[in-house]
């Protein structure tokens, strides 16, 4: 998951080599891991400790503010603030770093200076980390159980030794709403942090004690030092330690975590590090890891492959967290305490992103903790009254589109894993598909969302039609037949998206197709991505996807063009659009399926080809190693599963497609004690083709695997080669297809140059379905058998709301199509003396005059943007006239870069060159005002007889000191020029 705020955002890509792990066969699977891997780049991965999926991820934070602090940790960075408690592997926004802990000496400072470091010092294996603080010369050393974090400090001699524990610290915008701190003892200290950020109350409680006993203690608040304070709360709290030390002596901290309170922190202290044993912590660490890396066992391939595997495997098992305490308790949606009975609760479940491949490789690798999983969304529900869309400690984020706890569920149910309160789930699921938030009530309405009415339209049809599909196969499951045929048929409004013309799915915006369209081109329509890059996002029908794209061949060509098609990228700057392979992004979600769609049009070597292609040049054992963010695993569990020889095109339908293993031979170890072995005969770089395959000794020649035949255990075994097979599995039997769809007729596409036209406007009405009638009125009534007929373009003369519907041979009708056409006569024509941004151009030059009027949210496109320039435009009038009042809409959205003109001049003129009775309206409105505003800055005028007016925005330039986007270019957003004259 990825989600910038911001409309431009800077980047540095840093590549820098790393140890690669011993290249040896050993049962020590986390040998072959490197944590670092993903911290450089955009990767926004942690190198600290942690144990699968644990409450603690306990990792030194080197930064706190810019996109690559997500983590906490950049690759980059050469000084360390300090090792915090929480932290988000992959993600595109920055939370937590909880309880910082910083060890000093010297002078006890409130706010210590971070400490430099040297990566030669540095050191990461799965549950273990340490480095050498050089400025104090402490070698500091982290490892963790699942709720503890376990520090070990070595100071020099000294009587001056520090540990600050810091409640202040969190990365990104999580702020503290209220923190407190205990000092108990001269062995303990426990506290509590309440934050908001992108969890928006995030509670957070810890028990710390210390191996040595405090000489000297106290607290601080905002940067006040209270010497043998042993109480302090606020909203900037710390607490520190004092004592001598000899040379080289250890110093133990544990930290226990609880999301409910200290005591639970204490309990889950007690129960899981009851004594100083540093080392033998860290060793259950590294055999938690050996016994859940062990789960697949890879030979062959390089060193790298090897490390580059293993790290991605650890990548994929490190979220969701675990959120219960040990005697299972945990806080709620609902800020209420519960007890888990029976499962364990987790948290951190970045489901835009980990749906596609981290659960369904879960599924197959660890099936009790997806019961867990299943068992979290669905207590997550009872509590909130939502399915989770992005959930983060008890919050939800509303992150990113979709309701994808639906396919996580099915997927695992379908799949056969127990535990599964099915009639639950279909209950949560279908609550979910009914709300009439983000775009979903007009997609009901119309069988797609209007791009006018809700931002990333046309990603959220496909992605609400997925998981409408996802919806039909459980109802289906659970014998309901009406609930799976209303889905089923919501299932396939990505058709009402799909435009023949141009072979995109394309957003529509009054009825129409929306212009101008360029498929390279990022905009608001999609979730960041382009057409290219979303018009292949149909996983619950590509059969049907085939057909609108013309059948087979055509199919695999428009499958080429998007690898091998040039790169560059047309409108708004999207940071996390990365991984580039023609116009195929490798480092984003919504391509991940793609290159497997080869296979459903009877061409697998072209899969075979294109994932190795991806897997050898994007991913490598460098801090840079990832191409995009890992989002909670998401990338590295498509190079596993890729690696592996197989992917899930679409969750929810057990079947994995067939690609190109990158080793001779793996093993993976099912939980029932099988084993399903697959075997790459001459498997090489070159010869990444499948010429044959067997399964269990039998001639095999379809491109895909069951879940059942998985589960079952077994040998698949692929001879290889360095050229491709152009017959093997190309046959319509051998080939996947996608479950049966039901009958449908897609909307009509009502089009016009413009909504708003002068004199009068041509209509032409379409429908994509074969065999189909239109019919149409212009009164605002629906259609039906007696409205009129479509046969060919008309003229519209006066304001008219089009209605059509579209009726095949069987009866079966579309939803109905609505378009405004609105007659409205410009104040006059327009010049424009600044150019607007490419990316937000309001309809064109003359979007100004257009008398169409901008909604609070500026993705809808009706706003006009300037980016650092002033808006500076010439309204020519149809004659001189006597001008009483002038008037801009403009658009402030401070979380967005977007701001209020400083200053309005108006200015008349009689020849358009020379002109006077200068007019200025300052803003009033200060810059740092949050909330989302539209304002009217307007003047009246008495006796002003001019031809031409001058309407001249001053843009402030640059984001202001104080802003998190401080110094970065500004935008200046407007939306009409109103102008009142006789």
């Amino acid at each position: 998951m990825k989600i910038l705020l911001s409309l431009l955002s800077g980047c540095i890509l840093l590549t820098i080599p790393l140890t690669l792990a011993p290249a040896q066969d050993s049962r020590e699977f986390a040998r072959f891991v490197n944590p670092f891997i993903g911290t450089g780049g955009h990767g926004h991965t942690f190198p600290g400790a942690t144990v699968p999926f644990g409450m603690v991820q306990l990792s030194p934070d080197t930064r706190v503010e810019g996109w690559d602090a997500c983590s906490g940790y950049h690759y980059s960075d050469s000084t360390i603030m300090g090792f915090s408690h929480t932290h988000l592997s992959g993600t595109g926004v920055a939370d937590y770093g909880d309880v910082l802990i910083m060890p000093s000496t010297g002078q006890m400072r409130a706010s210590p200076r971070p400490c430099r470091f040297h990566h030669e010092q540095e050191t990461a294996t799965p549950g273990y980390y340490s480095v050498l603080l050089e400025d104090y010369n402490i070698k500091a050393e982290l490892t963790a159980t699942r709720r503890v974090g376990v520090h070990r400090y070595t100071f020099p001699k000294t009587a001056g030794a520090n540990i600050l524990v810091d409640l202040h610290h969190g990365l990104g915008p999580d702020r503290v709403i209220a923190s407190s701190v205990e000092i108990g003892s001269n062995w303990e200290i426990t506290g509590m942090r309440r934050s908001e950020g992108w969890a928006k109350d995030q509670y957070i409680y810890f028990a710390a004690r210390f191996s040595k006993p405090f000489e000297a203690f106290g607290t601080i608040v905002n940067d006040t030092v209270r010497p043998r304070s042993r109480t302090s709360s606020g909203r900037s709290v710390k607490a520190y330690i004092r004592f001598s030390t000899s040379e080289e002596e250890e110093v133990i901290v544990r930290v226990a975590l609880s999301f409910v309170s200290v005591e639970k922190a204490r309990a889950n202290l007690i129960e899981e590090v009851p004594d100083w044993d540093f080392d033998l912590v860290r060793l259950h660490a590294a055999e938690a890891w050996n016994k859940e890396l062990g789960k697949i066992e890879v030979e062959g391939g390089s060193d790298e492959q090897r490390t580059t595997f293993y790290t991605a495997l650890y990548h994929t098992m490190i979220a969701p967290n675990l959120f219960s305490d040990v005697d299972g308790s945990y806080r709620g949606m609902d800020g209420k305490t519960h007890i888990a009975a029976g499962y364990e609760m987790h948290t951190v479940f970045s489901l835009w992103d980990t749906f596609r491949a981290e659960h369904p490789l879960l599924t197959i690798i660890d099936r009790q903790r997806t019961t867990d999983f299943v068992a979290s969304l669905l207590a997550k529900y009872e509590e909130s009254g939502v399915l989770p869309v992005w959930e983060l400690a008890a919050n939800e984020t509303w992150c990113m589109i979709g309701y994808h706890s639906v396919p996580v569920i099915v997927d695992a149910y379908v799949k056969g894993i127990t535990g599964i309160d099915a009639e639950k789930a279909f209950s949560a699921m279908s609550h979910s598909a009914s709300l009439d938030h983000y775009g979903l009530k007009a997609c009901r309405v119309h069988g797609y969302i209007p791009g006018e009415t809700e931002a990333e339209s046309v990603s959220k049809t496909l992605e609400y039609a997925y998981d409408d599909w996802c919806i039909a196969q459980m109802a289906k499951a659970l014998g309901k037949p009406a609930e799976a045929t209303a889905f089923a048929e919501r299932a396939e409004y990505f058709r009402n998206m799909f435009d023949p013309a141009t072979g995109f799915m394309r957003a529509k915006v009054n009825g129409g197709w929306i212009e101008p369209f360029d498929p390279t081109s990022v905009t608001f329509h999609y979730t960041e991505a382009n057409p290219w890059q979303f018009s292949f996002f149909v996983p619950q029908n590509v059969d049907g996807l085939i057909t609108l794209m013309g059948g087979k061949e055509k199919f695999i060509a428009k499958l080429d063009s998007l690898f091998k098609g040039g790169s560059n990228l047309a409108g708004r700057m999207q940071a996390d659009i990365t991984g580039m392979v023609g116009q195929y992004a490798q480092g984003n979600e919504p391509s991940h399926h793609v290159a497997y769609l080869y296979n459903y049009a009877g061409a697998p070597a072209k899969t075979q080809e294109t994932v190795r292609r991806i897997m050898d040049s994007l991913y490598t054992a460098n801090a840079d190693g990832l191409c995009g963010n890992d989002d909670c695993g998401q990338l590295s569990a498509w190079y596993v599963m890729s690696a592996l020889g197989f992917y899930q095109v679409c969750p929810g339908q057990p079947m994995y497609c067939i690609g190109s293993p990158l080793f001779e031979k793996v093993i993976i170890h099912l939980e029932d004690g099988k084993q399903f072995m697959i075997l790459a005969k001459d498997n090489s770089q070159r010869n990444k083709y499948v010429q044959s395959a067997q399964l269990n000794g039998q001639p095999y020649s379809k491109s895909f695997l069951t879940h059942e035949v998985l589960m079952n255990g077994g040998a698949f075994e692929l001879s290889m080669d360095s050229r491709p097979n152009t017959l093997w599995a190309t046959r319509d039997e051998d080939v996947p297809h996608s479950l049966p769809s039901p009958e449908f007729v897609t909307v009509p596409c009502i089009q016009s140059h413009r909504k708003s036209f002068a004199d009068s406007t041509s209509i032409t009405i379409s429908c994509n379905s074969p065999d189909t009638d239109v019919y149409y009125t212009l009164d605002g009534t629906a259609p039906d058998e007696r409205a009129e007929k479509y046969s060919s373009a008309f003229v519209l003369t006066k304001t008219t709301t089009i209605n059509a519907v579209a009726r095949n041979r069987s009866g079966t009708n579309s939803r109905i199509a609505s378009g405004e056409f609105i007659k409205s006569v410009p104040v006059g024509t327009i010049r424009l003396n600044a150019r607007y941004g490419s990316q937000y151009t309001g309809g064109g030059d003359s979007a100004l005059i257009d008398g169409l009027r901008g909604t609070p949210d500026f993705r809808l496109g009706a706003w006009q943007g300037y980016e650092q320039n002033d808006l500076d435009a010439v309204v020519e009038l149809s004659s001189p006239k006597t001008v009483s009042r002038v008037a801009l809409s403009c658009l402030q959205d401070n979380n967005s870069w977007i701001f209020f003109p400083t200053e309005i001049e108006f200015s008349f003129s009689d020849d358009g060159k020379t002109f006077r009775d200068v007019q200025a309206v300052r803003n009033d409105i200060p810059p740092g005002e949050i909330a989302v505003s539209v304002k009217e800055f307007v003047k009246s005028f008495e006796n002003v007889r001019a031809r031409y007016v001058r309407i001249h925005a001053k843009n402030m330039g640059v984001c202001p000191l104080g802003h998190k986007g401080a110094g970065g270019k500004a935008w200046l957003f407007a939306d009409e020029i109103l102008i009142d004259a006789k």
